[in-house]
């Protein structure tokens, strides 16, 4: 585990909760914390090569913006997980994937314009790959957390 400062730990409670919608964020930011605008990106960038941050960017509720979202999952045999993964990252509306210890072992969500863009999308992975089924469960109810880490 690598330590991280406590200016880091600030700039990383800020980022997460309070980034700018600015045409330079990082100078905004930099003011807030007493920092320069290149010492901030440069400790950003320090934080990202330990993957203390794997990445910076907007969450967006599909449904506000007239889109649908699902949970995918998928039975993928070992040989085929690096064809089923790149397939599917290759869809614009794929926004992560990840592997679980269980029967059904590579999850993922989906976001497109219509439920049957994402039922079109999902036959075209299957088609693609020869894994099926690949259960396609959108939510029934939505409860949003927030995934802030107080540091």
């Amino acid at each position: 585990m690598t330590a991280i400062s406590e200016t880091d730990k600030t700039i990383l409670n800020l980022i997460q909760l309070d980034f700018p919608i600015d045409a330079r964020p990082f100078r905004v930011l930099a003011e807030k914390l007493d920092l320069t605008e290149e010492e901030l990106i440069a400790r950003i960038q320090a934080m990202k090569d330990l993957q203390v941050i794997r990445r910076i960017g907007g969450n967006f509720s599909p449904d506000r913006l007239g889109y649908y979202s699902t949970l995918c999952t998928a039975k993928v045999p070992e040989k085929k997980i690096d064809l089923f993964t790149r397939t599917v990252n290759m869809y614009a509306g794929v926004t992560h994937n990840y592997m679980r210890d269980h029967e059904f072992n590579i999850w993922f969500t989906f976001i497109a314009p219509s439920r049957d863009q994402i039922a079109e999308s999902l036959e075209e992975i299957s088609r693609q790959t020869g894994v099926s089924p690949i259960l396609n469960l959108p939510a029934t109810r939505v409860f949003k957390i927030s995934a802030n880490f107080k540091l």
